[in-house]
């Protein structure tokens, strides 16, 4: 299961049938769970626990250290979920002791050639992040969201369930839930309908999201009253854009 090219520390701890290709590189704080598979040349560093049935590609580098000059060596880690898909040149990094100390990556995700995830940051479920998509320092990304080739985040930025980021967008406020934008710097551009059909919305939530999204976009309202309009819709899923809107600190693209 493991290649005699590999260098494997002996203070690590890995499951028996995990699969190490040629050329990888262990270190001694690393744990890697059942039915995971690191290809080939692939390091992984830092404090670091890896899940189940992980499929990891060529030379990804996994918990490095930040890119972050206030990084002292302290002890942080990087923790990731199972059943994600790591591909090549991804660059996974430490948490930092000005945040939780852990940067997190959670389960079924799809990621990507080229992809930065950098220090403290919280990506969710079943999210696709495209080739060259980075973010920096402190992001947080909820479920199901989509990030496309070359998108790029401002550190601190969050990005809501169910959105769409289209390729080679920025960002410096947050995006809401189940909002599709473009542009860089970003604006919206509709909500993301046809994710939310593949993903077995009904007609009836999709029009009382949409309902919200004119109120939010199209209506002239002041944020505060386009919030509480919003809000009598009595949605769930509206009601977690309000909450989304309301916990923002960088406020949202708008």
């Amino acid at each position: 299961m493991i290649h005699p090219t590999a260098i494997i520390d002996e203070q690590s701890q890995i499951s028996s049938d995990v699969i190490i290709g040629p050329y990888c590189i262990v270190g001694p704080k690393v744990c890697i769970d059942s039915g995971t598979v690191l290809k080939s040349h692939v390091v992984v560093s830092g404090r670091t626990t890896i899940g189940k049935n992980n499929k990891i590609y060529p030379f990804a580098s996994i918990g490095e250290d930040p890119q972050d000059k206030k990084y002292a060596r302290e002890d942080t880690e990087v923790i990731i979920g199972d059943g994600n898909t790591i591909r090549e040149y991804v660059t996974i990094n430490l948490g930092t002791v000005d945040d939780q100390c852990v940067t997190r990556l959670g389960n079924n995700n799809w990621i990507m050639a080229y992809v930065h995830i950098a220090h403290d940051c919280v990506i969710g479920d079943n999210i696709i992040m495209a080739n060259c998509a980075s973010l920096a320092g402190h992001v947080h990304i909820g479920n199901h969201v989509i990030l496309g080739g070359f998108a790029k985040l401002h550190q601190f930025c969050r990005v809501g369930d169910h959105a769409f980021v289209a390729m080679d967008s920025g960002f410096q406020k947050d995006l809401p839930p189940f909002i599709m934008a473009q542009g860089s710097p970003a604006v919206p551009r509709g909500i993301n309908f046809e994710g939310l059909k593949r993903r077995g919305f009904d007609q009836d939530r999709i029009a009382i999201i949409k309902k919200a999204y004119r109120l939010l976009y199209k209506s002239q309202l002041p944020l505060q009253q386009a919030l509480v309009e919003m809000k009598a819709l009595q949605s769930d899923d509206v009601n977690l854009m309000v909450d989304f809107i309301t916990q923002s600190d960088r406020s949202i693209i708008r």
